[in-house]
């Protein structure tokens, strides 16, 4: 966790009847006693409330006010209402006014990452919390732990307890760091999603070659330069609808003369005069001189005429200018942008036949082993179909990529030689999947040792820990996991990201959401989690999202039913229901 105060934090996590409360309310004091200033917060599992019915302000609030601020001479305190969504634990903390303290308690809360004294009795009978959340920085326990190096206090040893806390305060706080949050702690096997994302980005380079690209072809295309109008939009001045063209300056006359009638397409070529009014359809260029149009529902049209009886008219009214959505020489589109059906139409309504792009990324796949066999044959004993070959050319193509397929491979070290510089001679990038995990043996890692410079690594996330990325011959390798679902969510995080890159995309980021959880989730903490996900907008509007149901990393059924994958942080080990989640719609991602 970010501490986004200026104080340190402390939190006391424990197991329900291990006495937080009581042991806190004994701390507190002699806390009090060496000067401290604390802020306490207290998470409680259950509704509650702070004020006595009866009183003004528990009528005022059940009334209808949402946040009610009550004041005295002596404290102050605001209830606010939350029947939404539970409060995030960070807006929580910038409640308090940190000028005024030296410390934040903090009682409950053992499912956010920071740092916690952990408490234990064992007579309550519930396990260790340590082994399992490394932002424990000391244990008070009545009992003696012999496999950790973590300072142990006496947890009836209140004085103990409370210096460790002042010492703690007093040095300012000392935030506890897993494997996965500080850089310099990390072996190239043990990374965070966002540093494996960042390290992979740092080593890739968009395509320097370029082409033109007709404009019916280009959907999907990456910008190789900047779009310039060459036009006004709209490129002359016209009617904004149908109806009827008048001087600005003539608009206290009862009658108009009509003097002509204008269509799309056409024009009336001279000055209109005081007194005429010309027949104008909607996108039709107004006249000379005339700058407001009258609609045809206000008008009444005579045998000689016009009148607009009881219209309200003003000056300029129902008329677009010449440059009035683009003027000529303004930027339209920046190099680096991705090409969809509206850039399309606004590149075309420019007058441009084609535009200059980035070449298609050329990518090799395959897939290896003796047990993987083509679909469309019959299975032969102790073989699996090639599903993953299928699910990454689904997603390059996708994303436009051009896809050179190698087929399968069999394990024999020099036949993935040959292949794995065949792929990198000719795609800018080479993917594969299956046997790259830590221990795993497997004749891809000894011919990507011969010819390249490839880190396998643990990523600290579910599904898809294992994941190699490297170089051959200064192309880029991606070797994905074995599990079909852990080939997806490893493609979507890590691959994906790389990819556009390279295609030239500038700053491209994936669209995340929050949504209200309509079940529990599990993670574990440290660990960023991915789940399977289906969202929707429940009868208040709300986005809600649920599981697909079991989610192992061979359940291939499950990215197919899903829409979203829903991500559970390093921080969070559990949502509960009603709480918010980040969720990562898949919509023309998979």
């Amino acid at each position: 966790m970010i501490n986004t105060t200026t104080v340190p934090i402390l939190g006391f996590a424990a197991y329900s009847g291990t006495g937080k409360t009581t042991l806190l309310e004994a701390l507190l004091p002699q806390l009090t006693e060496a000067a401290l200033r604390i802020g306490m917060l207290k998470h409680a599992h259950h509704n509650f409330d702070v004020d006595k019915e009866g009183k003004d302000s528990y009528r005022l609030r059940k009334a209808g006010a949402t946040q009610m601020l009550i004041s005295s001479r002596n404290r102050y305190a605001l209830m606010t209402e939350t029947p939404d969504a539970e409060s995030e634990f960070e807006y929580l903390l910038t409640r308090f006014d940190c000028d005024k303290l030296d410390i934040i308690l903090v009682e409950g809360c053992k499912n956010i990452a920071f740092p916690k004294i952990e408490l234990h009795r064992e007579v309550v009978g519930k396990p260790w919390l340590y082994p399992n959340d490394t932002n424990i920085i000391a244990i008070a326990a009545d009992t003696q732990v012999d496999d950790s190096d973590l300072p142990q206090m006496d947890i009836n040893d209140l004085d103990s307890i409370a210096e460790f806390v002042i010492q703690y305060a007093r040095q300012g706080g000392q935030e506890s760091q897993s494997p996965a949050a500080c850089c310099d702690t990390l072996s190239p096997a043990f990374l965070s999603v966002t540093q494996g994302q960042e390290k992979i980005l740092s080593l890739v380079n968009t395509v320097t070659d370029t082409e033109s690209c007709s404009v019916e072809s280009s959907f999907g295309r990456v910008l190789a330069g900047d779009i310039i109008s060459p036009v006004n939009v709209p490129q002359y001045t016209n009617s904004a609808m149908d109806g009827y063209a008048i001087r600005g300056d003539d608009l206290d006359r009862q009658h108009y003369q009509i003097v002509a009638e204008v269509l799309a397409g056409h024009a009336y070529d001279r000055p209109l005069e005081k007194g005429q009014a010309v027949k104008i359809m909607t996108g039709a260029p107004t006249p000379e001189l005339a700058d407001t149009v009258v609609m045809r529902e206000q008008a009444t049209e005579t045998s000689d005429g016009v009148t607009f009886s009881g219209a309200t008219i003003k000056q300029g009214q129902n008329v677009r200018q010449a440059g009035e959505d683009l003027p000529m020489g303004s930027d339209v589109f920046s190099q680096g942008q991705r090409l969809s059906s509206a850039e399309m139409g606004m590149i075309a309504s420019l007058g441009f036949g084609d535009c200059d792009v980035y070449r298609k990324l050329k990518v090799a796949v395959f897939s290896t082993g003796d047990e993987v066999q083509a679909p469309g044959s019959e299975q032969k004993a102790n073989s699996i179909f090639d599903s993953n070959r299928f699910t990454i050319m689904g997603m390059l193509q996708n994303l436009g990529c051009e896809i050179l397929d190698f087929g399968i491979l069999e394990d024999d070290q020099q036949t993935m030689v040959d292949a794995l510089q065949q792929a990198s001679a000719q795609a800018d990038v080479v993917i594969t999947s299956g046997g790259v995990s830590v221990g795993d043996a497997d004749y891809i890692k000894l011919a990507l040792d011969q010819l390249g410079s490839i880190d396998f690594w643990r990523i600290n996330m579910r599904p898809g820990r294992p994941l190699a990325f490297g170089q051959i011959n200064d192309k880029p390798f991606f070797g994905l996991p074995g599990n079909p679902v852990a080939v997806m969510v490893s493609f979507i995080n890590f691959v994906e990201p790389a990819l556009r890159k390279m295609q030239g995309e500038v700053d491209w980021q994936p669209l995340k959401v929050n949504a209200i959880a309509t079940e529990s989730l599990r993670s574990r903490q440290g660990r960023t989690e991915f789940s399977r996900g289906v969202y929707q907008l429940d009868s208040r509007g709300q986005l809600t999202v649920t599981t697909t149901g079991k989610q192992g990393s061979g359940i291939l059924r499950s990215m197919s039913e899903a829409n979203c994958l829903i991500e559970i942080s390093p921080a969070v080990d559990t949502v509960k229901v009603g709480e918010s989640v980040t969720i990562i719609p898949l919509q023309g991602r998979i």
